[in-house]
């Protein structure tokens, strides 16, 4: 039987790690020790490693720590057992790349590719599939020379399919939830075919279920030659994040990992130019300017563009993700966030709307109009927010001023807006984020975070943005 590359793509839990952790237990190290033979070709060997005192689970659980940017310990800690519990690829992750290819040998030698599909979900119209499937196709084709042409019959390139369990490929599915789909990597026969497990819920456009057009394009990163990418904004991340397909633009790691096997698109219309691929932000960049930065029941939370960092007191280091693999129905590129103790409610702000949530649950009746909290018509929009622990308030920063809400009476303070400089002092520029943390108010200007004591107003160090972050270039 020839070989053949498979990716099993495992769907995002949406839960939040705001719970104390608890000890390694034996059965986590008989979990983990699984984890790394089955991900990191963890073996019984010999040898000079074992003379010199590196047993091998220490060896492998440091090359893990090292793909997934945790803290290198080589030790079982809360850190590491906690990425090896979240749902993921069954493919192994022993090559630290942004994007990577299963090999040279293994793409199209043709840039003319057919494909069929063999059956259907119940869960949507046959139209509705059809138009997912081609436009997942056609993300490939608008950057590279690719193109695809639909047959209805007879055997295609890329065969799709529907199945459950056992579908034929003796890699059987596992029933609801867990695997969604997986496909191969070119080459003769099963190669560059896509199986999706029919005992998931696909929907078109909705979050409530996995979108069918966001699956279907990361497996045919498979199909055409891509591995995984360790971006956690590239398409060819291995977990599931909800992404809207009326919006989604193919990342640039994507771009760069599809290209270097088939090269760019030649045929664009200059007169119709395509979308910027947009790219991660990277933590250790000390000219970034944060979008907006809140708590959220213990951990802070620091948004740019359409990602996040969270990042806890147990944490060695902040962990990034797509806003929309926790706030589904959120915008990206917000103006400002806050959280409020007395609803128990993070609060995102984007132009003239508010969403709200209760952790990563949404909050019935939002989005609203930004005149709920009782601003003044000129106000079309905000630039930061802080909720202040000790008062009750929030502070919402426009322009050169502020205002105060009061959280209990939901309603704006009377003596408001003040100017920034009034409370601020030695703040000159333009207020991009704000948020409390351990008693001290933390006020963001451009790459800088100034650190007060609100009620002194006092100004104590002025640090990079980066400095909550923990970026390990920091």
């Amino acid at each position: 039987m020839k070989s053949y590359s498979l990716c099993i793509i495992l769907s995002l839990a949406l839960t939040a790690h705001c719970a104390p952790a608890s000890p390694v237990t034996v059965q986590d190290e008989g979990f983990a020790e699984s984890y790394l033979k089955n991900f990191f070709n963890l073996t019984e060997e010999t040898g000079p490693t074992i003379r010199r005192g590196i047993s091998p689970v220490t060896k492998k659980l440091s090359e893990m720590q090292r793909f997934f940017g945790l803290q290198i310990t080589g030790t079982l800690d809360a850190d590491t057992l906690a990425m090896m519990k979240k749902p993921r690829c069954g493919v192994p992750d022993g090559k630290i790349a942004r994007f990577s290819t299963f090999g040279s040998n293994l793409k199209w030698q043709t840039n003319r590719l057919t494909y069929r599909i063999e059956n259907y979900t119940p869960d949507m119209s046959v139209s509705q599939i059809d138009d997912s499937i081609e436009k997942a196709l056609q993300v490939w084709a608008n950057v590279t020379p690719l193109r695809f042409t639909r047959i209805k019959s007879g055997t295609a390139d890329i065969m799709i399919s529907f199945g459950s369990r056992s579908h034929g490929d003796y890699y059987p599915f596992d029933g609801p939830g867990n695997t969604l789909a997986h496909a191969f990597a070119p080459s003769l026969g099963i190669g560059g075919d896509a199986h999706f497990d029919d005992d998931e819920t696909f929907t078109f456009r909705s979050d409530r279920g996995f979108v069918l057009f966001m699956v279907a394009a990361h497996e045919f990163g498979h199909s055409l030659g891509l591995s995984h990418s360790d971006d956690p904004g590239a398409l060819m991340y291995p977990t599931y994040s909800y992404r809207n397909p009326d919006t989604f633009v193919l990342p640039r790691d994507d771009v760069n990992g599809i290209q270097s096997l088939y090269g760019p698109n030649s045929d664009k219309d200059p007169a119709r130019p395509e979308p910027e691929p947009p790219t991660t932000p990277d933590s250790c960049d000390s000219t970034m300017v944060l979008d907006a930065v809140t708590t959220l029941r213990g951990e802070m939370i620091f948004f740019k563009d359409s990602f996040f960092w969270r990042s806890n007191p147990q944490s060695a280091t902040a962990e990034q993700k797509l806003i929309t693999s926790f706030w589904p129905n959120a915008p990206s590129n917000l103006d400002a966030a806050y959280e409020s103790r007395q609803s128990d409610r993070i609060y995102l702000f984007k132009g003239r709307r508010v969403w709200a949530f209760s952790g990563y649950k949404p909050v019935r009746g939002y989005p609203k109009k930004l005149t709920i909290f009782g601003f003044p018509r000129g106000v079309t929009k905000i630039d930061a927010a802080l909720y202040d622990a000790e008062s009750g308030k929030t502070l919402f920063f426009v322009g050169n001023n502020y205002f105060s809400y009061d959280e209990a009476r939901r309603r704006m303070d009377q003596g408001f807006p003040k100017r920034v400089d009034q409370t601020f002092s030695g703040l000159t520029g333009k207020v991009t984020a704000a948020f409390q943390y351990r008693g001290f108010t933390y006020i963001y200007s451009g790459p800088y975070m100034f650190e007060y004591h609100l009620r002194s107003k006092r100004l104590f160090r002025v640090l990079r943005n980066s400095y909550f972050l923990r970026c390990s270039n920091f």
